[in-house]
């Protein structure tokens, strides 16, 4: 056999396996084994052995094959150092010179900023931890009425975001509300003769983002319950521990890291928010930001009041990863099977329902209602054409930052997988930084280095060629949907990464026998097989952008509203029926992929059978 006749011969053997092992891992469950294989632990470990034979890579060294994939990398560093300019745009104003208008914040307001957020955080975290963690356990553990309907029912008030919350239990509980104009009916009390606690406060603001917020904390608790060997808790349970003993000595430490890592994620999300305690009238470093720029037009005291919220967010990230210390929590065993169900009987089973039911009455079905009450009455009266170009700008604008989110994300993910160097493994984490940093700063951090470029050309141009540029990228879309891009790019990354690493190596290595360089085997082997996590980061993405309400106030062009710009500035100006309309279609957008998440968490654990 000539030399040509055995290239020919490998190269349709591996053709044969690669297409073979394609169809096999898109419509072949895990759990069965792959024609021509023993099994997949068998594919695992020769896929294990090829990656430790592969040379390790340093800090540069990158073992790339192809031009593409040398560009395809250098494109990821240059992506994550441009998403970058917001932060060090803060940053650097820290080393401004103060003005009066800083100095007069420090003297008067300042305080009151840092008390009200650090209330904030310390409310809604202990709010968040309460209603996630409990029903995290009750759901997953325990057996009582509604159980199923819960597991994926309780999830639903991340759909509504926290302002809209915020005008409606404003329209519900006011003195002219339904409830105590019910209240003074059925008693014939006057308004001095009862006191009503005030819904428009720190302690209402408090509420509010708990109700929106618990599901971060459930649904990462829940994963993390589901995860769980069952056999850790029956250890537990033949050594005499009950059902709250087992949970609190067994199954919560090794839960702690998922339900710190999703406390944290709700902690930022409450720094982050500008459109509930704006609406309360509760001062907090967002709201100072946003007076700063508009009210008072120091930019650089809205940069440094930026910079102070900037430190905030990453002490609780440095707090998230030193709390953990040098302990660790790992499962001991791969035995996975269903879960043993605590059955409650008698007012424990009314109890359990009950702590299930309020969140989601409270977060979700009572918000829902009012709403759509709202909306039948009265409504926006600007409903028609100006509705449908509010909805027209905000699915534009939601839908254009999704599939750039998307396809940056699947670039950046690739780079790694190429060269799992420290260098692109670093450059993949920066760009996913935004997620930590409120609206509010991103809109401030990309304004700044914008608007002194847009100064710097056109004074160049008029110099040299007598004529100006003007505006080019201040006050544009292009200016907005970077902000969007740079504040949930980890949404997306987080997705894209976690679903190429479910593609193997050895497919990668198929690809290249074949002639395919990595830009090719990127586009027709990688993306064909993960279509549906790309889907479900764009889904997510493009809900996230749909709510975003304080990045959008600051940098929409003139005359470009969105649905939730629309929201706030009727509420504001307290037409709460009005805003109705605009807040019924947000929640309704972003319901389904909050369905979508919940069904794809229950069929993530081990062992799942599909009952």
């Amino acid at each position: 056999m000539t030399q040509a006749h055995l290239k020919a011969g490998v190269a349709k053997a591996s053709q044969s396996w690669l297409v073979k092992e394609t169809v096999y891992a898109s419509i072949i469950p895990a759990d069965i084994p792959h024609p021509g294989k023993d099994t997949d632990s068998a594919l695992a470990s020769i896929d294990a052995q090829q990656s430790s034979s592969r040379p390790r890579r340093g800090w540069l060294h990158l073992t790339v094959h192809g031009r593409g994939g040398r560009w395809l990398i250098l494109t990821a560093g240059l992506i994550a150092l441009l998403f970058l300019i917001p932060t060090f745009s803060i940053l650097r104003s820290v080393l401004e010179p103060a003005g009066d208008v800083w100095h007069h914040l420090a003297s008067t307001v300042l305080t009151t900023y840092l008390l009200n957020s650090l209330w904030l955080v310390l409310g809604v975290g202990c709010g968040t931890l309460l209603m996630g963690v409990s029903t995290a356990w009750l759901v997953t553990l325990c057996r009582f009425p509604g159980r199923k309907i819960f597991e994926w029912a309780l999830v639903l008030p991340m759909a509504v975001p926290a302002y809209v919350m915020a005008y409606t239990y404003t329209d519900f509980l006011q003195y002219s509300g339904p409830v105590q104009e019910t209240l003074r009916e059925f008693t014939g009390w006057t308004a001095r003769d009862y006191w009503f606690p005030q819904v428009r406060s720190l302690g209402g603001a408090i509420a509010m983002l708990s109700l929106v917020l618990y599901p971060y904390v459930y649904i990462m608790a829940r994963s993390a319950f589901m995860e769980q060997s069952v056999c850790a808790l029956e250890v537990s349970r033949t050594l005499g521990c009950g059902p709250w003993s087992s949970f609190r000595r067994v199954a919560l430490p090794l839960a702690r890291p998922a339900i710190v890592g999703g406390l944290a994620l709700a902690l930022m999300e409450t720094l982050a928010d500008f459109g509930t305690v704006a609406f309360f009238g509760v001062q907090t470093f967002t709201t100072g930001v946003v007076r700063a720029w508009f009210s008072l037009g120091d930019r650089t005291a809205a940069a440094q009041l930026s910079a102070v919220l900037l430190g905030l967010v990453f002490m609780i990230l440095l707090l998230e990863q030193t709390s953990r210390g040098k302990r660790r929590y790992h499962q001991a065993t791969t035995r996975y099977q269903e879960l043993p169900g605590y059955r409650l009987k008698g007012w424990r089973r009314v109890a359990a329902f009950t702590a299930c039911f309020l969140p989601l009455f409270l977060g979700f079905l009572l918000p829902a209602v009012i709403l759509i009450k709202m909306s039948v009455e009265a409504g926006d009266q600007q409903f028609g054409p100006r509705f449908f170009e509010l909805v027209g700008n905000s699915f534009t604008l939601a839908g254009l930052t999704a599939l750039l989110a998307v396809g940056l994300a699947l670039l950046m993910a690739y780079a790694v997988r190429l060269a799992p160097t420290a260098v692109t493994r670093a450059a993949a984490r920066l760009a996913s930084l935004g997620y930590a940093i409120p609206g509010t700063i991103i809109a401030v951090g990309v304004l700044i280095p914008f608007a002194r470029f847009d100064n710097w050309l056109d004074a160049l141009l008029t110099r040299y060629f007598g004529f100006g540029s003007g505006l080019l990228l201040t006050g544009t879309l292009a200016a907005l949907v970077f902000a969007y891009l740079v504040r949930f790019m980890a949404v997306s990354m987080n997705s894209v990464e976690a679903s190429l690493l479910k593609v193997r190596p050895s497919m990668d290595d198929a690809a290249r026998s074949l002639g395919e360089g990595p830009l090719g085997t990127l586009r027709r082997i990688h993306a064909p097989i993960i279509r549906g996590g790309l889907l479900s980061a764009a889904l997510v993405v493009f809900v996230d952008v749909m709510k975003e309400l304080p990045a959008t106030l600051v940098m929409r062009p003139f005359n470009f509203d969105t649905l939730a710009v629309q929201a706030y500035n009727l509420a504001s100006d307290e037409r709460l029926t009005e805003a109705s309309t605009s807040a019924l279609t947000i929640v309704a957008v972003g319901t389904l992929p909050v369905i979508l998440l919940t069904r794809a968490i229950a069929r993530s654990r081990p062992g799942h059978n599909g009952a």
